[in-house]
């Protein structure tokens, strides 16, 4: 349910930290939130800003901002409160206008399509004070760099630098066999086709949308490549389309690479870095490789010892 602006007046609880103070009376609250509230301002003594190790005082009169708890559960999935909590675990950047999260394998971005509850609906739901907006997307099964922005200008500005180009996005990955020393640059049409259950794919066609990806070798594996990925245009499932096109689908991919996925716990696919201008300053955010893909190659190395990063 959501409370009401409540002033509190500092008794028995003087010298406590500020934190400690409202977490006793926002109780149901995710730390993170309250810890958020005080850095935007939310949280007032005395009429005036203070941070979170504030001690306060006998006499301090706390302002404590309207707030959401307990939060009924979304059908069909996870309560919108847990989700918005595993999110700013899992956040990797955040300022006034920008939020960028490492988002885990298997979280939609966005609800629909038999998901009740993706990343955007679940952070509305948790402050419902910040138009929070997709500056861009990635599949489900896809972990990474995911910025959502904060305010309408910050979301024109980044659909901007998308437009032309000027964001910069690394991805890593692992596929199936030995990739070409010699293949860098993937340039083949896109289309997107609809399977008989509705489900969308795409597939390389000679109509299709202009795409083209950049990719490095970073080591070979026993009977696997992992590579890194610089998508050069944005097209749904790009490059995991141009990847089983080239005949090495990435590993655990349930759509596109057919009967080796399934021995896979997820899909070897991880957006790492995001570089781009945002109000005349440089960002660049990094989410380094989840566990399994470390673990994926101590697995597959012992298979053949003597292989080298060096093509």
């Amino acid at each position: 349910m959501a409370a009401e602006v409540n002033i509190v007046s500092v008794d028995a609880e003087h010298g406590q930290r500020l934190a400690k103070f409202l977490i006793a009376r926002m109780k149901g609250l995710p730390k993170s939130r309250i810890y958020r509230m005080v850095r935007r301002g939310e949280v007032r003594v005395n009429g005036a800003r203070r941070p979170p190790d504030y001690r306060v005082q006998r006499g301090d009169r706390v302002r404590i901002p309207p707030f959401r708890s307990g939060p009924p559960p979304a059908p069909g999935g996870p309560g919108p409160g847990a989700l918005a909590e595993i999110l700013r675990t899992a956040t990797v950047y955040e300022d006034d206008d920008l939020l960028v999260i490492d988002k885990p394998s298997g979280v939609a971005v966005h609800g629909g399509s038999g998901v009740s509850l993706g990343v955007i609906e679940a952070l509305r739901r948790d402050d419902p004070s910040v138009p929070y907006a997709l500056a861009h997307r990635l599949d489900r099964d896809t972990s990474g760099c995911l910025a959502v922005a904060k305010n309408r200008p910050t979301l024109l500005a980044l659909h901007a630098e998308l437009r032309r180009g000027a964001v910069s996005k690394r991805y890593d990955l692992v596929v199936d066999g030995r990739w070409p020393a010699g293949l860098r640059v993937v340039d083949k049409p896109l289309a997107r086709y609809p399977l008989s259950s509705g489900e969308r794919r795409v597939r390389v066609q000679d109509d299709g949308e202009p795409s083209t990806t950049a990719f490095n070798v970073v080591d070979r594996l026993g009977g696997a490549t992992w590579l890194t990925a610089f998508p050069r245009t944005g097209r749904t499932h790009q490059i995991r389309v141009h990847a089983a096109a080239c005949g090495h689908p990435i590993l655990g991919d349930a759509k596109y690479a057919g009967a080796t996925a399934q021995v896979h716990p997820r899909l070897f696919l991880h957006a790492t870095a995001l570089t781009f201008r945002l109000q005349g300053r440089r960002v660049r955010i990094d989410a380094p490789v989840p566990r399994e893909f470390e673990a994926l190659r101590d697995a597959l190395r012992p298979l053949n010892p003597r292989v080298s990063r060096a093509d």
